[in-house]
């Protein structure tokens, strides 16, 4: 019997002497196709299929950030994890929301990179489903996934509002009840307008209904 294939990786490194260790390294667990900057990584994202990416954030070319937005704007649903030398909150936080699945800041020792890759493909391949009508709504990932338009990354916020309305989807939420769950209390009601405005731009008008006078409610039941 022939060994099952290692998994692919896409691994997006401009350093000259960190690239070609990481590809060494990460060779004995995965099938790596290296990039040196971020035009010839995106190329590589939307034409081969990876089972995890790895993309350094400040690349020649076009910056990892950009390179996550576009690999998501291109419905890749591909766990990605990314590297830097910025480790700030918001610095994580913007990473997050671009689309990204993990972050880790260099410098690194490479069992914990290999350790958290391992985590992305086992919640990525083991992670079950919330039916949401048609749709297949998996939290953990931040992904949505049609039968006609295939997987939808959702930012962190639009993700936690789907699912507290996915938890409990014959109940009407106010517009206070999910700033309280959502926000942390810190923005006005007028924000869960826009993030649900955001989640039908991104899915389809229906998978949130308007209740007139309470709130809103999971849609596409």
């Amino acid at each position: 019997m022939a060994a099952p294939a290692s998994p692919r990786l896409l691994l997006v490194e401009d350093d000259p002497r960190l690239g070609p260790i990481m590809v060494d390294y990460l060779s004995d667990t995965y099938a790596v196709t290296h990039c040196a900057d971020g035009e010839s990584g995106l190329s590589a994202a939307i034409e081969e299929p990876f089972a995890v990416m790895v993309v350094d954030r400040r690349l020649p070319g076009r910056d990892g950030i950009d390179l996550v937005r576009a690999v998501r704007r291109a419905r890749i649903a591909t766990p990605i994890l990314i590297l830097t030398a910025l480790g700030t909150v918001p610095d994580k936080v913007v990473g997050l929301d671009a689309g990204a699945n993990d972050y880790l800041v260099k410098p690194f020792e490479f069992d914990e990179l290999l350790a958290r890759l391992r985590a992305l493909l086992r919640t990525y391949d083991d992670e079950r489903s919330i039916p949401v009508g048609t749709w297949d709504f998996y939290p953990e990932s931040r992904c949505i996934y049609s039968p006609y338009m295939g997987p939808v990354v959702l930012t962190p916020k639009e993700n936690e509002l789907l699912a507290l309305l996915a938890g409990s989807p014959h109940r009407t939420f106010s517009r206070e009840r999910i700033v309280d769950a959502v926000f942390s209390g810190s923005e006005q009601s007028g924000t869960v307008d826009t993030y649900v405005h955001y989640l039908r731009r991104k899915t389809e008008p229906g998978i949130i209904v308007t209740v007139r006078g309470q709130g809103y409610r999971l849609g596409a039941l």
